[in-house]
């Protein structure tokens, strides 16, 4: 009998994956996306000193959202984000789409931080 592994599983493995050659590093920090079916979650993280420079989430209360799971709280979430990076001096960065494909909620996130200025 074969036994599939979940979803989520090869999820990570993608992750894994990916984050083998994304480094955040102080001048180019890495904006992580995770996803998941109630909400979005973005940082932005200094891999060389373990540290989260600036977060936002679709359950921030300054959103104010009923539904943090489809593209429109994405938008927001995104838009957020790349505020406050803005707000802390951060302009570049390197985009880690979390194992998920870039479409959807994760295209959204991204799009819409870029148009808050910030460059990826």
């Amino acid at each position: 009998m074969i036994n599939k592994k979940s979803r989520n599983e090869t999820r990570k493995v993608r992750h894994l994956r990916i984050r083998k050659n994304i480094i955040g590093t102080s001048s180019t920090p890495r904006l992580n996306v995770f996803r998941s079916n109630t909400q979005i979650y973005a940082q932005i993280i200094d891999d060389e000193k373990q540290t989260t420079l600036v977060s936002a989430s679709s359950n921030d209360k300054e959103l104010k959202l009923e539904n943090g799971s489809n593209i429109a709280a994405a938008k927001q979430v995104g838009a957020l984000v790349g505020k406050r990076a803005v707000e802390k001096g951060i302009v570049t960065v390197v985009f880690d789409r979390g194992g998920y494909l870039y479409h959807g909620r994760v295209k959204a996130l991204a799009e819409s931080a870029r148009e808050a200025g910030l460059k990826f």
